[in-house]
């Protein structure tokens, strides 16, 4: 694996791979091993994209980990639930490939690469109501890898996303999560907390990093390490200007400074769709200048005119052209702007989110992607879409809420950066927030009365597995209810979001581009962002972003070994 290439006017190989998150290392990776010349451009610094920054949870039903576990359900099940969920989006062509594939691409990495991963084994769909619903087992993670693995190679890894991580250091959803939550409360919990966060601290003193790595990270760091095990070269810093082609089919690609680089077997696109292109977004997301995008900067959907200026067709008829997701804006002590995506706090037992009149408008344990639907559509188009997160003390330190972390993490300098809003009733943290008073304290009411005997007759908090798993089990008798009655109060501000694009380049079965006329384009491939979601634009469980990209990224690879050479 290199990083950067020797100049030169032209070169050849079998496959070329635009772009290095998880689709296109999954497509590297599949191609290398069956024998392909593989080259990976990445336009950033460095490699990873936004696959390095996720939660890493990657739905894959029917998986190998899964059956491993007894866990063996119907094929039919896990499309019949897709089905309806989709409903008239439903992709038959593309769902049957992705479940035929999905545990083929776990087994495949498992077998032959460094990626190998643990199981959602207690993770349920988000609609448990819906035919074909599961409790658990359609989802793996990549195993906690250690990054000294890598060599000199980790100078190529992407750092993990700052706002989801504790100094640097991944923590990930499940037993190491629960562990920081209940560290005060469980000696257990203390003593692998301690552990690890001593060897964080080691691994800064040593390497300016950590090095324990989890979620996405781990995810990127394992495909890394198979890349350099299967030859594939990565060149960073690798600016496309176009696609080659030769007798209607894509051959290549020009770089910016006019070199050329032929591809005898095709290019695949993952360039991480156009969460930061800023026209694209104003077309096809609602309310796109209040949207707040947590792809990496360089998803500027350069893919997506790579591909249309060839002739490319883009399917946006989905239910949403993104993977929304409630975020708020962290205001660093260097001026800087991160932002947080809030995915596990609000389902916790004492948290509601409100509008700007003090009235709750959806059910905060349901997945993310609800929440922001919701929240657009209950504030009037020319209103700030926007809501707040309201908890007490209580809550505060035993969960945090955003980037404020539970106790004993100091929490002052937050207030002070005006990023949480502190009242000591509820009237006067509706003033610090723009709230009306009176609105917040008649939630707040029927919110207590209700949450004493722990229900939520408004919107149903824990009334599904769902939201349970995202709850405390430690609170009963609901693990998503609770009373918020002990001052002081606080609130976080949180809008509208994305994880990423849904909208996207229209493919086949194969992964294959498709044109306007629905006629695949030769040699041109697409995977991850940059293609359409196969889920029409919903979003049915945990891990249906990664899901997809690394196995439209394993079928690309796979059918471009297939191919002869052009």
């Amino acid at each position: 694996m290199t990083e950067l290439p020797a100049p030169c006017a032209e070169d050849t190989v079998d496959l070329i791979v635009l772009g290095s998150g998880a689709a296109g290392l999954a497509a590297a990776v599949t191609a290398a091993i069956h024998g392909l010349r593989v080259v990976v451009l990445e336009q950033a610094e460095v490699a990873g994209g936004t696959s390095a920054w996720s939660g890493g949870w990657i739905f894959a039903p029917r998986n190998p980990v899964a059956r491993r576990a007894g866990i063996d359900e119907p094929p039919e099940a896990p499309r019949a639930y897709l089905q309806a969920v989709a409903g008239n989006r439903f992709r038959a062509d593309r769902v049957d490939a992705f479940l035929a594939a999905a545990p083929e691409m776990v087994a495949f990495f498992e077998q032959n690469t460094a990626l190998q991963f643990q199981g959602g084994l207690t993770i349920p769909d988000t609609y448990g109501h819906l035919p074909g619903a599961s409790m658990g087992g359609r989802s793996v993670i990549a195993a906690p890898f250690d990054a000294r693995a890598l060599g000199p190679a980790l100078a190529l890894l992407r750092l993990p996303m700052a706002e989801t991580t504790f100094r640097g250091m991944t923590i990930q959803a499940g037993p190491d999560l629960r562990a920081f939550l209940t560290m005060t409360r469980s000696l257990r919990s203390l003593g692998h907390v301690a552990g690890r966060v001593l060897r964080h601290g080691r691994d800064l003193a040593l390497h300016g990093r950590g090095m324990d790595l989890r979620n996405g990270a781990a995810l990127i760091g394992r495909l890394l390490l198979s890349a350099r095990r299967a030859g594939v070269d990565l060149r960073l810093s690798q600016q496309v200007s176009a696609l080659s082609m030769d007798r209607g089919r894509v051959c290549g690609v020009t770089l910016a400074d006019g070199r050329r680089l032929t591809a005898r077997r095709g290019v695949v696109l993952a360039c991480g769709g156009f969460g930061h292109d800023a026209a694209r977004a104003a077309d096809l997301l609602p309310r796109a200048a209040e949207h707040l995008s947590l792809s990496v900067p360089t998803a500027k959907g350069g893919g997506l005119r790579l591909a249309e200026a060839v002739g490319a067709a883009l399917d946006h008829d989905l239910a949403s052209a993104a993977a929304l997701c409630p975020v708020s804006r962290v205001p660093w002590p260097d001026g800087s702007e991160g932002r947080f995506p809030h995915i596990i706090d609000r389902g916790k037992p004492g948290v509601i989110g409100v509008l700007a009149n003090g009235a709750r408008f959806c059910n905060e344990g349901l997945g993310y992607h609800d929440y922001v639907t919701a929240l657009l559509a209950a504030v009037p188009e020319g209103e700030a879409a926007q809501s707040w997160l309201v908890c007490d003390h209580r809550f505060l330190r035993r969960y945090g809420l955003g980037i404020v972390r539970p106790a004993p993490v100091p929490y002052g300098g937050w207030i002070r950066a005006g990023y949480l809003r502190r009242g000591q009733n509820p009237r006067d943290l509706a003033f610090a927030c723009g709230i009306d008073p009176a609105g917040l304290e008649a939630t707040l009411e029927r919110w207590n009365a209700h949450a004493a005997q722990g229900a939520d007759p408004e919107f149903g908090r824990g009334s599904s597995a769902y939201m349970r798993l995202q709850g405390d089990p430690d609170q009963r008798p609901n693990p998503n209810v609770a009373p918020i009655t002990r001052a002081p109060f606080y609130a976080v501000k949180v809008e509208p979001g994305s994880f990423g694009t849904f909208a996207g380049l229209r493919t086949d079965a194969q992964a294959r581009v498709l044109d306007g006329q629905g006629q695949v384009i030769a040699g041109l491939y697409a995977a991850g962002s940059d293609a359409a979601s196969v889920f029409g634009g919903t979003y049915p469980a945990g891990g249906i972003n990664l899901g997809p990209a690394l196995t439209f990224g394993f079928i690309a690879g796979r059918h471009a070994a297939s191919q002869v050479p052009a």
